[in-house]
């Protein structure tokens, strides 16, 4: 069995809770799910859903960082909504962040959620490869 490692760091919100930002496994990293919260006052951004989807991958984006990976590593993702409405503008953010021209996109399941922590509109979780 491969050992699990916390990863962790300040330019994303840090985890409240019993859990990590990340636990890296082998050679794959897995991220608990980002809600919008600006890492400096842990306070929901504001806006709405692009502005909460481009806080949400700026904080994977740190987090991915701080393993030695990047957006580019990412294989799969979860995105849940608040609401299926917002998905066309959420989508355009993430496809800016995790499916740039020319590269292959991640893996993807998105639903729509009754409610998220701290009322954010959506969280983000990602599996990369290291």
């Amino acid at each position: 069995m491969s050992t699990k490692t916390a990863i962790a760091t300040t330019k994303a919100p840090a985890a409240i809770g019993p859990y990590t930002q990340a636990v890296r496994v082998g050679n794959f990293l897995y991220t608990s799910g980002q809600i919008p919260l600006d890492p400096a006052s842990g306070q929901i951004v504001s806006g709405g859903i692009a502005e909460q989807t481009t806080q949400v991958l700026e904080n994977l984006k740190a987090v991915l960082e701080s393993a030695g990976t990047s957006l580019a590593g990412v294989i799969k993702t979860t995105v849940f909504l608040k609401d299926m409405n917002d998905f066309a503008a959420m989508n355009a953010i993430y496809g800016k962040y995790l499916a740039p021209e020319g590269t292959v996109a991640p893996a993807r399941s998105t639903v729509e959620v009754a409610r998220l922590p701290k009322d954010s509109l959506v969280e983000i979780e990602v599996i990369a490869a290291l």
